[in-house]
């Protein structure tokens, strides 16, 4: 099974910094329960903030978008999209165009390794 891995990142909205470090434990939370999710998390750099995430092919990423949808639209509320980018194989990375254009994603191209 091939590894999709998302990097988005995220700005804080003025004065909402707290607001967003506050809502990082219930994603987390909510997102240890998928069974194809290798790992999830969050780093920041001031009030920069990176998601570290990683799936089991599309299909996990697929998943995740389904369970966590809705948690993750309260991060917009709060944050801007300041990038992202999807690392997997071609197979991979062309089931998620449709299902992610309107974040408007780097695609990245496995083609050495694994």
């Amino acid at each position: 099974m091939s590894t999709v891995s998302i990097h988005p990142y995220f700005k804080a909205k003025e004065g909402k910094l707290n607001d967003l470090k506050a809502l990082c434990p219930g994603l987390v939370e909510l997102v240890a329960k998928e069974s194809k999710c290798k790992y999830f998390g969050f780093t920041f750099d001031g009030d920069t903030m990176f998601a570290r995430e990683a799936y089991e092919g599309a299909a996990g990423v697929l998943e995740h978008l389904e369970n966590a949808g809705e948690a993750i639209g309260a991060v917009f509320e709060v944050a801007d999209l300041v990038t992202i980018e999807v690392h997997g194989s071609a197979e991979d990375l062309e089931q998620l165009k449709e299902p992610l254009t309107d974040l408007n994603p780097t695609y990245f191209t496995l083609e050495f390794g694994a």
